[in-house]
């Protein structure tokens, strides 16, 4: 049965097996933040313990975006072993996204904004840059030359930016 609970009453899963980086996390705080009205559409998912089952995340962004109340669904009469296993198929992606629809008929943006991990056109980026000027970026070369390659393909200059690099022992 799907009800709205104050926050505090839910508890997270200490056994979920799934972690939610930085970045897509403050993505997931703004998403809540801008349409609360989702988590009413895909509530959290708790045992009659009120212990998560699905959307410890949301759970975690949804206190970091100062909710008082959320919604919930209660999964009643659960076995431990079901409660396992709906954790686990609850975060499984078995769909594969369709990128020639993805890229023709929706917003880059918007999609990058919402959290997915899309490619993204120049012209995007530098719309993008304009807004943001602190942009991480983790580059693994084999080599120097690779690596001097990339900097002069990004045009990327001491006084410009920062640049962090990685390169896996030279030999």
């Amino acid at each position: 049965m799907k009800q709205q609970v104050k926050i505090n009453k839910i508890k997270p899963n200490k056994d979920n097996p799934r972690l939610i980086k930085n970045d897509k996390f403050k993505k997931l705080v703004k998403s809540i933040q801008e349409f609360p009205e989702m988590l009413k559409l895909r509530p959290i998912v708790v045992d009659q313990d009120m212990i998560v089952l699905g959307g410890n995340m949301r759970l975690k962004a949804s206190k970091e975006a100062g909710l008082k109340e959320v919604w919930i669904e209660i999964a009643e009469g659960l076995t431990e072993e079901q409660k396992k296993e709906f954790i686990v198929k609850d975060n499984v992606g078995f769909g594969e996204w369709d990128w020639d629809i993805l890229g023709n008929e929706w917003d880059n943006i918007k999609l990058g904004e919402w959290g997915l991990d899309v490619w993204q056109p120049e012209e995007d980026i530098k719309e993008i840059l304009e807004f943001d000027e602190n942009i991480n970026f983790l580059v693994k070369c084999e080599n120097i030359q690779e690596l001097e390659d990339l900097k002069e393909k990004l045009n990327i200059t001491g006084q410009k930016m920062q640049c962090s690099i990685l390169i896996d022992k030279l030999k």
